[in-house]
């Protein structure tokens, strides 16, 4: 299963006009690869993130997940396609204080009503896979900064989604620890056969990724451009 974006144009009101965020875009993502997005703040990595998640509907232009025209779907119909087929990881892990990290995973899997025990059993499952197995009974402060987010990635996989989105999972890690991350998602989209988009500002781990495009005033270009 893929993720394509044909000739995707978004604008936003700016005053009196509209502000172009995405400028004719074509992007496809095939399962089981990586593409980091990279490019300057204000290029529209955020815009090309929201209209892949189906958040924002572009002005022009089809997005596919995994065989479906989202264009085709209603808001419920989107709202589902999010919740059983799209993994979105936030830059901020954002994980409930009061939970440990499994019920972090598990809270994703009851949204979707699955049975209790298959619930545990996967979320166990994805922490080990993310080497926290043994940190499941952990509430977030009782983390680092790179196992937290390990489990925001492990929680965006509770759903085996076809698509998985991330946005900057790196910023707040240092170089070894981020490269650790980008490690894991490659291992992760190759493993499960993902098709994972990375936005990220970050350009050092770049050779970690199965491809790299660049999108800048609203554009995409092949590779990491200047």
């Amino acid at each position: 299963m893929t993720l394509l974006l044909d000739d995707v144009t978004l604008t936003y009101p700016d005053g009196e006009g509209r502000l172009t965020a995405l400028d004719s875009v074509s992007l496809e993502v095939p399962a089981g690869r990586l593409t980091a997005v990279v490019g300057p703040s204000g290029s529209g990595k955020s815009s090309l993130l929201a209209v892949a998640a189906t958040l924002v509907t572009p002005d022009r232009g089809r997005v596919v997940v995994a065989g479906t025209d989202t264009g085709a779907l209603s808001p419920a119909g989107r709202a589902a396609l999010r919740r059983e087929r799209i993994g979105i990881v936030f830059q901020q892990p954002n994980l409930l204080p009061s939970l440990s990290a499994a019920e972090q995973l598990q809270v994703m899997a009851h949204l979707s009503g699955t049975r209790p025990k298959a619930v545990r059993d996967r979320a166990m499952a994805l922490l080990d896979a993310v080497g926290l197995a043994d940190l499941a009974a952990r509430r977030p402060h009782q983390l680092s900064g790179g196992q937290r987010q390990r489990v925001n990635i492990a929680r965006a996989l509770m759903n085996e989604p076809s698509v998985l989105l991330v946005d900057e999972p790196t910023s707040a890690l240092d170089h070894e620890r981020g490269a650790a991350i980008v490690d894991l998602l490659a291992s992760l989209t190759r493993e499960r056969g993902t098709a994972t988009v990375l936005v990220t500002h970050d350009r050092t781990h770049l050779a970690r990724t199965d491809a790299t495009v660049t999108l800048r005033d609203g554009r995409l270009s092949q590779g990491a451009t200047v």
